[in-house]
């Protein structure tokens, strides 16, 4: 398994009234933070609030191409991004305050349970578990990017970033965040980054994703070096 420590390339907040940084899901052009009662559009260029939706966002957050998906205690909200509207909601597999992160991939969510330690795949419409990844840490949030499957953990004081088979859950690679600096939402943008709630330090971090060899497709052996908060 590789192992380096995260490097830490951006760092955004804390915001105006957000005392904690839940889920966090990217549209392709707005980074969504999950603020509690609100879900807030930041420009992920500097951080700049430009949006905010009044709707229940205590944990994981996801965007689908179209609706972002928002976790609030048992329920699992499909939401208009435009006027933050309740469309649909599904029960979360938790049933309350246990679910953590929430992904898009191929037409179905993915969400973690913290204390469970796994990773469920849902159907969107009815809220049916598909299949269960199980990790050996604590799940915040989730991610896919380029067919691979990325989860944040979270323990007393130490918390990374995994990259897991999704058919074992096996880890096969980890990114060390500094001590004392978690990670609460996750999200790719999709390329070579890799967004990072806070969680109550009210900050959203930017996390450079390891590159990949363009014709082996393996990890570059240059050691990632870590940022302090």
């Amino acid at each position: 398994m590789n192992r380096s420590a995260a490097k830490i390339v951006r760092e955004f907040g804390p915001f105006p009234d957000v005392t904690s940084v839940g889920g966090v899901t990217y549209d392709g052009q707005h980074v969504w933070i999950a603020a509690g009662k609100t879900l807030q559009a930041l420009d992920p260029a500097n951080g700049a609030v430009l949006r905010s939706l009044d709707v229940a966002a205590q944990a994981g957050t996801a965007f689908d191409g179209q609706y972002l998906f928002q976790i609030a205690d048992d329920r699992i909200q499909k939401i208009d991004p435009e006027t933050g509207q309740v469309l649909a909601t599904i029960p979360a597999p938790g049933g309350g305050g246990r679910d953590s992160g929430l992904a898009w991939s191929e037409g179905t969510l993915w969400v973690g349970q913290f204390r469970e330690r796994k990773i469920h795949q849902v159907d969107p419409e009815t809220g049916t578990i598909l299949r269960t990844i199980k990790s050996n840490r604590f799940v915040t949030g989730v991610t896919w990017v380029e067919g691979e499957l990325w989860h944040a953990t979270w323990e007393n004081d130490e918390s990374e970033l995994r990259r897991v088979d999704p058919g074992t859950g096996e880890a096969l690679e980890r990114l060390e965040m500094p001590p004392g600096v978690g990670i609460s939402g996750l999200e790719s943008d999709g390329r070579d980054e890799f967004f990072c709630g806070g969680g109550n330090s009210g900050k959203l971090r930017v996390v450079r994703r390891p590159s990949r060899d363009s014709n082996t497709g393996s990890d570059s052996d240059i050691p990632v070096d870590s940022t302090s908060e």
